[in-house]
C-alpha cells in the first residue's frame, strides 16, 4: 500500500520558516541602528538643550534653516569635502592602487616590508595615530626637524597648513585598505590578458588605462564607496591634531557637530547638522552604487 505525500506547507508558514534564522539580527538592527537613526530625527526637529530646560519643543525645520544661514557651517561644509577629496578619492584611493600595482612585480622581502609598515598604521588606533602625525607636523616635530637638516625653510604645519595636515595624516593611516583590495582586484586579472597586452605593443600606462582599470571597476567603485563613508565620519584624528583650529580652519562637519551638540549644549541643532551628514554620506553611496551598476 502506497503512502500519500503530504499536503505541501501553506505559502504563509514557509516564507516565516525562512525568515526564522534573520529573525535575531533583524531585532538587532531594530534595535541598535534603526531606532537610535529614528530618535535622532526626532531630536533634529527640536530645541533640545542640555541646560536644564523642562522640557523640549518641536520647531520644525528652524535647526536646518539655522545652519544653512550660518557661515561657520558652510565652512565645515566646505573643509569636509575638501578632507574627503583629498584625503580619499585621491590620496588613499591613488597611493593604494599605486602601491598594490608596485608590489604585484617587488620581490618578497620588500613586500613583506612595505605591506607591514602600511598595515600597521592601518590598525593603530584613530587616537594614537593622531598623536604620532600631531608630533610629526608640531612645530618643534620630526617634519620640521628633517627640513631644518636639509636647510629648508621651516613652518608650524599645524597652523598655516592644517587641513592639508589632517589629510595627509588620514591618508597615512587609511591607505593600507585600499591597498589590500586593489591588491585583491589585480590577483583576479587573467595574466594572458596583460601578456598578450605586452606582444601587442601597449605602453604601460596604456594597459593601466585600457586593461588594468576597466577590470577593476567594480573593486574601484566598491574602494571609494567605503573610504569615502569612512572619512566623513573621522573625528579622532583631527580632534587630537588641531581639533578644528586654529580659527575652524579644519573643523569638518563631525566636529562642528561635536561642538554645537555638547560644548554649546544645543543637542537639538547639533543632531540636526549630524541628520545633514547622512544624507551627504547617503547621496555619495547612492552616486558609487550607481556607478557600480553601468556595465563597462
Amino acid at each position: 500500500m502506497t503512502r500519500r505525500p503530504g499536503r505541501p506547507p501553506h505559502p504563509a508558514l514557509r516564507s516565516l520558516t525562512r525568515a526564522l534564522p534573520v529573525a535575531p539580527a533583524t531585532v538587532l538592527l531594530v534595535l541598535f541602528l534603526a531606532g537610535p537613526i529614528a530618535y535622532c530625527v526626532s531630536i533634529a526637529f527640536t530645541d533640545l538643550q542640555l541646560t536644564g530646560q523642562a522640557e523640549d519643543s518641536f520647531v520644525g525645520f528652524e535647526n536646518f534653516r539655522t545652519a544653512f544661514g550660518d557661515e561657520a557651517f558652510r565652512n565645515a561644509v566646505w573643509l569636509t569635502l575638501v578632507f574627503t577629496v583629498v584625503s580619499a578619492l585621491l590620496g588613499q584611493n591613488t597611493l593604494g592602487l599605486a602601491l598594490a600595482a608596485l608590489m604585484r612585480r617587488a620581490s618578497k622581502p620588500v613586500r613583506t616590508l612595505v605591506g607591514g609598515v602600511v598595515v600597521t598604521a592601518w590598525v593603530l588606533p584613530e587616537v594614537v595615530a593622531g598623536f604620532l602625525l600631531y608630533a610629526f607636523f608640531r612645530r618643534e616635530g620630526t617634519l620640521n626637524a628633517v627640513l631644518d637638516w636639509l636647510g629648508l625653510p621651516t613652518q608650524n604645519w599645524l597652523y598655516t597648513l592644517p587641513i592639508l595636515a589632517v589629510s595627509f595624516a588620514n591618508v597615512w593611516r587609511g591607505t593600507a585598505f585600499s591597498m589590500l583590495v586593489y591588491s585583491a582586484a589585480l590577483d583576479e586579472i587573467p595574466k594572458e590578458i596583460t601578456e598578450a597586452a605586452e606582444v601587442d605593443g601597449a605602453s604601460g600606462p596604456r594597459r593601466l588605462w585600457h586593461i588594468t582599470l576597466p577590470m577593476i571597476r567594480r573593486s574601484i567603485g566598491t574602494n571609494l564607496m567605503l573610504i569615502t563613508l569612512q572619512t566623513l565620519s573621522v573625528f579622532g584624528l583631527i580632534w587630537v591634531m588641531t581639533r578644528g583650529g586654529p580659527g575652524g580652519r579644519s573643523q569638518t562637519l563631525p566636529l562642528f557637530m561635536y561642538e554645537e551638540a555638547f560644548q554649546k549644549s544645543m543637542i537639538g541643532y547639533g543632531t540636526a547638522v549630524a541628520l545633514l551628514l547622512l544624507v551627504v554620506g547617503s547621496l555619495f553611496s547612492v552616486v558609487y552604487l550607481r556607478l557600480l551598476r553601468t556595465e563597462v
